[in-house]
């Protein structure tokens, strides 16, 4: 007879066995490093067997996953809008997969700064641009990033950039010790 497999088990069920595919992993591979037998493993899968919590234990680690991983529910929340970050030019989208980096589309409209007012701090950040050039300042060099181009760089370097002949958007991706030191910038 076939158990329930709505709700938290269900859920668990489709994680144990998408992450045995996602590895490439036949039952009787997997049931050998969890130490059960094949039947028992399919019958876990299919919600033909209530899953203990010893093998969901011997399970996680023998796809070296976290229970936390197989167990938590959650949000179905695809999409998400952005936040107002510094005025309408300026948004902010959250990773929730990632909480520790941030999305943020900026209008870039002014010349670069004089290198002089260039800034550093920990973090790292990876920019596109959307449309427009950017004059990106990093160090003692100076780089021209086109439509469609991006740029990674460690923000320890002294960094600062500008629009060249008009405005640019771009999109960063930043992380929070990058964030903390655009903040110091507001």
């Amino acid at each position: 007879m076939t158990q329930d497999t709505s709700g938290v088990e269900g859920l668990v069920r489709q994680r144990l066995r998408a992450l045995r595919l996602a590895q490439g992993l036949s039952l009787a591979e997997l049931a050998a490093r969890a130490h059960l037998s094949q039947s028992t493993l399919s019958r876990i899968e299919n919600g033909q067997r209530r899953l203990a919590l010893d093998q969901l234990v011997n399970l996680a680690r023998a796809l070296d996953t976290g229970l936390d991983e197989l167990v938590e529910e959650q949000e179905e929340r695809v999409v998400s809008n952005a936040e107002v970050d510094h005025g309408p030019d300026s948004l902010r989208w959250r990773v929730r997969h990632s909480p520790d980096s941030v999305i943020l589309r900026r209008r870039v409209t002014g010349p670069p700064p004089d290198p002089s007012r260039m800034r550093a701090h920990p973090g790292l950040e990876w920019l596109v641009v959307l449309s427009g050039t950017l004059t990106l300042l990093l160090g003692d060099r100076r780089h021209r990033v086109q439509t469609n181009q991006c740029a990674e760089f460690d923000t320890l370097v002294p960094h600062a950039f500008g629009a060249e002949g008009g405005p640019v958007d771009i999109l960063m991706v930043v992380d929070r010790a990058a964030r903390r030191g655009h903040r110091d910038d507001d």
